[in-house]
């Protein structure tokens, strides 16, 4: 195994709360060498690196769940097309035919002057009703013909717009997935560059900031006593709990491994309920509540720009896919800088009885800011069609 594998392997449980460092100035033109920074400053470089990651894999699954809707649109014209070219072709058709009666039944005179001749005053009456049935006829063909002929047409351009709307997407979701591996590949040549010294260190000091930072968020009175979950929430739990020690992919949604909104939205997804894909849409378009009112299942978004979020689990404990390197674990609350909560299903009742479900063992094991060794490799690519 290389020296650089090993010390990366060093690092499992390697973080930091996020909110007890300042954010870190921008690098300098000539950057001091790993072995000179103090724990403090490499442990902002880190975080820096992380929620920059972060900011970019939510903006890939946002752009990845718009490509999606596209293509199902796309898909949906393509049917319409279809299904109006064949009623346009069948339209012609009777058209075609409509105009070959009536080139067949032409005389040297008009049906008109026929029906003023005839000798039979009923003959005559009878006469000109059928030339006036056929009139509307023709008329009615031809009006449902211009209406196809135009709807053909409205169709095949909207059809197009959505084909180029979809191409770029496809290119505009190939640029961010880009970017999150160039961020990644930013954090694990900070990771590599570190030793087994500075490596216990930023352990250490993840250690006691976390700690520090639960026990103000509890003693700050924001958390009231834990609701009763609804239904669908305990499902939620249930489910999310099921999931810990699988590993954060970023793009991710299971079932093997999920990214930090791919989990919630996989959780709640689980027990009946829809709700957005990324952490900056849960945020907003969820309702939103008061920390104090929260129940397990209820989401908490994290940092001022909305880019993580983990499932409340309750007693001020939370079930999250942390960072990349790291696994699905149970975290406290305010192992981030919290923005707030959301709550999926506002009108579900609370349940009568709920007994919490038990955790696995190690269930809180593991860094909670993901400063840890051995990425994964992102979700599986959709083919862009």
């Amino acid at each position: 195994m290389s020296g650089n594998v090993l010390r990366l392997a060093c690092t499992a449980a390697v973080a930091a709360q996020i909110a007890l460092v300042p954010p870190a100035a921008p690098p300098a033109a000539a950057e001091p060498a790993p072995g000179t920074r103090s724990v403090a400053g490499l442990l902002t470089d880190l975080q820096r690196l992380y929620r920059e990651a972060e900011k970019a894999t939510e903006a890939y699954n946002a752009t990845e769940e718009e490509l999606s809707k596209r293509r199902a649109q796309a898909e949906r014209l393509d049917a319409a097309l279809a299904r109006t070219r064949l009623s346009l072709h069948e339209r012609r058709q009777a058209a075609g035919l409509l105009a070959r009666r009536q080139y067949q039944s032409r005389t040297d005179l008009s049906p008109y002057l026929r029906l003023l001749l005839a000798r039979d005053p009923q003959h005559a009456l009878d006469q000109g009703q059928v030339i006036g049935r056929l009139a509307r006829e023709r008329a009615e063909a031809v009006a449902r013909l211009t209406g196809s002929e135009r709807r053909a047409g409205e169709l095949a351009r909207r059809a197009r717009k959505a084909l180029d709307d979809r191409l770029a997407l496809a290119e505009r979701r190939k640029r961010e997935r880009d970017e999150v591996r160039r961020r990644l590949r930013e954090v694990e040549r900070l990771l590599a560059s570190l030793s087994s010294r500075q490596l216990a260190g930023l352990a250490e000091l993840e250690r006691r900031g976390t700690a520090r930072a639960q026990e103000r968020f509890l003693a700050s009175g924001v958390l009231g006593d834990d609701a009763k979950p609804s239904a669908a929430g305990e499902t939620a739990v249930r489910f999310a709990v099921e999931q810990i020690g699988k590993p954060y992919v970023w793009g991710a949604e299971g079932p093997g491994a999920y990214d930090c909104s791919g989990l919630t939205s996989r959780a709640w997804a689980r027990a009946g309920t829809a709700i957005p894909r990324t952490s900056q849409e849960q945020w907003a378009r969820l309702e939103r509540i008061d920390l104090g009112e929260l129940r397990p299942g209820d989401l908490i978004v994290y940092f001022p720009e909305a880019t993580h979020v983990a499932l409340y689990l309750g007693d001020g404990m939370v079930v999250q896919a942390p960072r990349p390197g790291a696994r699905v674990k149970v975290s406290p609350i305010a192992a981030n800088p919290v923005l707030g909560a959301v709550r999926p299903d506002p009108g579900g009742e609370p349940v009568r009885r709920y007994t919490p479900p038990r955790l696995p063992a190690g269930a809180s094991e593991g860094s909670d800011e993901g400063h840890a060794a051995g990425y994964a490799p992102a979700a599986p690519e959709t083919s862009i069609r």
